[in-house]
């Protein structure tokens, strides 16, 4: 036995196993392959030893790693990250971006949908010309009566004659007073609309819409006439209502169809209202019933409107 022994702590020394050099296999039978061994062995400075029992080196040894990773990850310049991160976009940057964009996708979907007429893309050309020349009779008519207004303020402003001229527009005026009332008659071109009945009577809203129509292309002035040669004048109050049976009530007047308007305007132009898709020409027709329309050359509108008895009011001279 070897005189080299190592203390063992039971009392009983151990002898110490001789040292071999590096690189040469281990003499003994029962010696594990040289190949066989892990990389890692008691002696490996890395690692702490099994047979050592010391936890407190290996504690030391890792919090010596984790440092050492702090401090390279406390380096921005060093990190490749560093770089990007500083880069990056924000959370509310991308909110206000999406709501500009969705508030400008509003914008031009509003545009798109104010500046397109639906109705008006369906309609056929002929009816657009039919449309656009209605319009253009209106602004003539319009423009002739800015001219004739214009041509009386002349006249009221010269001296004399302005005072002559003054009392002639004032006649004229209560004229043109007195026919829109309906306590005048009236005369002139027009027209004479006959709506005639088929399934269904001719209701009270189809002739007011005919009124409103021929209002608006420059009726100056309407009456109703039924099937028993009964007549009204029809003005700005009056009202229609449906009667029992087929009778059509008239401010208060029965009558029975079929019904003739005659009105007193620019044929053409009331013609072209009375025929726009729609309107009430289609709206009778779709009801079963029929409306004609016949020019006049002289339409005579002589049905009157009995004045509203003022008990109040008294003209001032």
């Amino acid at each position: 036995m070897s005189d080299e022994h190592r203390e063992t702590g039971t009392g009983w020394p151990e002898p110490v196993e001789p040292v071999r050099p590096a690189g040469e296999p281990d003499p003994r039978p029962d010696a594990p392959d040289a190949d066989e061994l892990s990389p890692l062995v008691p002696g490996d400075p890395g690692e702490p030893s099994p047979e050592s029992g010391d936890d407190d080196g290996a504690t030391v040894n890792l919090a010596e790693v984790a440092s050492a990773e702090a401090g390279s990850s406390a380096q921005p310049s060093d990190s490749p990250s560093a770089g990007p991160a500083g880069r990056r976009v924000s959370s509310a940057a991308v909110m206000i971006a999406a709501l500009l964009a969705l508030l400008g996708f509003t914008l031009v979907v509003q545009l798109k949908t104010t500046s397109t007429d639906p109705t008006l893309a369906a309609t056929r050309q002929e009816d657009l010309v039919r449309i656009f020349s209605d319009l253009d009779s209106r602004e003539k008519r319009l423009q002739q009566d800015i001219e004739g207004l214009e041509d009386s303020q002349r006249q009221l402003r010269s001296g004399e004659q302005g005072r002559q001229a003054a009392l002639e527009e004032a006649t004229k005026r209560a004229d043109e007073l007195g026919i829109l009332a309906g306590t005048l008659p009236a005369r002139g071109p027009g027209l004479a609309v006959r709506f005639e009945p088929g399934g269904k009577p001719i209701r009270a809203d189809r002739v007011l819409d005919a009124v409103q129509e021929l209002r608006g292309a420059g009726a100056e002035a309407m009456q109703i006439s039924g099937g028993d040669r009964a007549s009204a004048r029809i003005i700005a109050s009056t009202y229609f209502l449906d009667g029992a049976g087929d009778v059509l009530v008239v401010d208060g007047r029965p009558l029975t169809g079929p019904y003739t308007i005659t009105v007193i305007g620019d044929p053409e132009t009331m013609r072209t209202a009375l025929n726009i898709p729609g309107g009430v020409a289609a709206s009778v027709r779709g009801d079963g019933g029929n409306v004609s329309v016949e020019d006049r050359e002289v339409a005579e509108v002589s049905a009157l409107h009995a004045p509203l008895k003022l008990e109040h009011a008294r003209p001032v001279s």
